[in-house]
């Protein structure tokens, strides 16, 4: 399980320290499956985490909605962004997920 991989990485300070707010300032609902671990409200799906070799990859599932004004997300598909961090900056953090809450809630 991909969560059990997260909790062994070097980056584990990275993805609790993220984790956390998902899970504490936001209530998000997490859900660990075998490649990915997602994270989602009374709407549904809001993005999925995972660690990598550069850090840690958030993905937001309708990303291409939202506004980039850190010019920080990657991706060109029709609906997903992905945030990739170094290092954790809890003000970003809040400003794509707050967006991503409220696109979500807007279906």
């Amino acid at each position: 399980m991909q969560f059990n991989i997260d909790m062994k990485s070097e980056h584990k300070i990275l993805f609790t320290s993220a984790r956390k707010i998902f899970l504490e300032k936001f209530d998000l609902k997490e859900t660990k499956k075998d490649r990915i671990t997602t994270y989602s409200d009374d709407n549904g799906g809001i993005c999925h985490m995972r660690t990598m070799k550069h850090g840690i990859d958030i993905g937001f599932l309708k990303g291409a909605r939202m506004q980039d004004k850190y010019d920080l997300l990657t991706g060109s598909g029709k609906v997903m962004r992905i945030l990739p961090i170094r290092e954790l900056n809890v003000e970003l953090v809040h400003y794509y997920l707050e967006q991503a809450i409220t696109i979500n809630a807007s279906k």
